[in-house]
């Protein structure tokens, strides 16, 4: 048996192509490296790329939002989840926003160490969006700062300037050279340039409490805002107006060979679906569309240093375009892997024979993560017991694997897409579908009429099934963009499958597919044990849906419309 260390492999091409748009110090666009769970886009950032971006001149900052959900991220010894986060228990707002403001005063900090941004420059920054005045006058009296009075008619520098002395002189200055490292070289230093550096540090602190502030006097409009479920974009921005800045300052300071930041945002769904715990903050959504407008907008305007958002989820292949302007407001970057031939390039021989190859391939496809976990499950002491039994072979390795894969992954996630279906059957009901989707001919029109849990969940399973036969007789493949209606859009069955994470939305060719062969080998190992668990009269109802009312999709099989 082969018992090589797994190793990390290069993929040129997606290297070449990401490390061209890292290597500009500023951008006009965001750029959005997707693709489905498991084809190794973390594993790419984290093994390949981040090490080489913080060399030199480079300074990348790494944010990964899992980090919040301890029981599905590495750091804590666990997996990523091969279905969607949504799947799993969405972290606090306020635990994504302090990670994502931590790494940006840090990024900052640096820039102020270096030279590139000082107090000057977060004035203006601060300044062109910002009234200031009150602000200030508000922190000079608060802390006591200034024994004489503030003239009525200063201007917003000059209380700026004035502000930023008397908190520098009432600062820990160990604290700020800690910040800054002059601990060992500060000796080197002039008074002249240390105090530079000083007040810069003061500055950046002195604009976080102006909009903390600021946002303070918002506070009450946000409450009323979630207890409405309103949208107000002048709120939402109020809530992005530190980490934008952040940005903005750092975009403005990055000068090629000498300071360039990057930032990398990793599981950048997990953003949008987290939870609001309090009312500091508008609601997940509305940030996160506030945070990616923002964006955009800096680089449309100004150029922003470039910014890498890392996502499996399907809405940032194609729907997250049309939300946000147009198809090509975001640099797509798509990738699904090795295709088979480079996958038995690197595995055969390294790690599997020619034969076990064939198998692997045959039911789990090339997905990197299914090879690894293979090969891990190869090497633990179940594999050598299971061989040492003469009537075994890797198939029963490889069919444990399946099992694990349908037991842990698949069926969780089934049973939340037929809550997503009951959800869908109990707000029909009560009027809030729109008409549009509710259309004649349309196989889910009809949900019970009565407020039943029982006959909503069986109506469920059985549209679930409908979609899931509908897709294996198109082969596992709809072109969603065929014939240029969407359609495929307004079943309920096929948004709660892509919510979930078991199907994944390419945007290049236009496909609607399992994220991998794996997972869709157990998707039809669900369909048929749904199917012997059917009571006569369900069994009837189904066979009535397929004939009736059944849903097909072959005429999406074609890539008509795809350029």
């Amino acid at each position: 048996m082969v018992n090589k260390p797994w190793k990390i492999l290069p993929r040129r091409l997606l290297e070449t192509i990401l490390n061209n748009h890292a290597q500009h110090h500023r951008v006009p666009q965001p750029l959005i490296l997707h693709g489905p769970r498991g084809v190794g886009k973390t594993t790419l950032i984290l093994e390949r790329l981040l090490g080489e971006w913080n060399k030199g001149p480079h300074l990348t900052g790494y944010v990964d939002f899992a980090q919040s959900i301890k029981d599905h991220h590495p750091q804590y010894d666990q997996s990523f989840p091969w279905a969607s986060w949504s799947t799993c228990e969405p972290p606090p707002l306020s635990s994504c926003r302090i990670q994502l403001e931590n790494c940006l005063e840090s990024m900052a900090e640096k820039g102020v160490k270096l030279g590139t941004i000082s107090s000057h420059q977060i004035f203006t920054t601060l300044n062109k969006w910002h009234g200031l005045r009150t602000s200030l006058r508000c922190i000079l009296q608060s802390n006591k700062c200034s024994r004489t009075a503030v003239s009525d008619k200063a201007s917003s520098s000059a209380l700026w300037d004035r502000t930023v002395f008397a908190l520098t002189a009432r600062s820990n200055v160990k604290e700020i050279d800690g910040i800054l490292g002059f601990e060992g070289n500060g000796k080197n230093l002039s008074i002249e340039e240390a105090s530079y550096f000083r007040e810069s540090i003061v500055a950046l602190r002195l604009a976080k409490e102006v909009i903390k502030m600021q946002q303070g006097w918002r506070a009450n409009a946000i409450a009323q805002l979630n207890r409405t479920g309103g949208i107000s974009r002048s709120l939402a921005n109020s809530c992005t107006d530190w980490p934008c800045l952040l940005l903005e300052l750092l975009s403005g300071a990055a000068e090629i060979d000498h300071f360039q930041p990057k930032l990398i945002i990793n599981n950048a769904e997990i953003l949008r679906n987290a939870v609001l715990m309090d009312d500091s903050t508008v609601c997940a959504s509305m940030y996160h569309d506030s945070l990616i407008w923002r964006i955009i907008a800096l680089g449309a305007n100004e150029q922003c240093l470039p910014v890498i958002l890392v996502t499996s989820d399907s809405y940032y292949s194609y729907q997250a375009f049309t939300d946000f302007g147009f198809p090509d407001i975001f640099i797509s970057r798509e990738t699904f892997g090795w295709t088979p031939q480079e996958a038995k390039m690197h595995m055969v021989s390294d790690y599997f024979s020619n034969s076990e190859w064939l198998v692997v391939a045959e039911v789990l496809g090339p997905n990197p993560r299914h090879l690894f976990e293979v090969y891990a499950l190869k090497q633990a002491n179940y594999y050598q017991k299971l061989m040492d039994n003469k009537g075994s072979s890797f198939e029963d390795i490889v069919d444990a694997y399946l099992a694990y894969l349908q037991v842990t992954v698949v069926n969780p996630a089934m049973d939340k897409a037929l809550k997503l279906l009951q959800k869908f059957a109990t707000d029909a009901r009560k009027g809030r579908i729109s008409k549009d989707k509710l259309r004649f001919g349309a196989p889910w029109r009809h949900p019970p009429l009565a407020d039943d849990p029982t006959l909503c969940m069986e109506w469920a399973k059985i549209h679930l099934m409908d979609f899931i036969q509908s897709f294996v007789n198109t082969e596992f493949g709809v072109n969603y963009l065929a014939d240029c209606s969407l359609e495929i859009w307004d079943d309920p069955a096929a948004v709660a499958l892509v919510e979930v994470g078991l199907l994944y939305v390419q945007r290049d060719p236009s496909l609607i597919r399992p994220i991998s062969r794996g997972i869709q080998r157990c998707l039809v190992r669900w369909l048929v044990w749904e199917k012997m668990l059917l009571s006569y009269q369900n069994f009837l109802q189904y066979l009535w849906q397929r004939v009736v009312r059944g849903r097909s999709y072959r005429h999406l099989m074609l890539q008509v419309g795809y350029k």
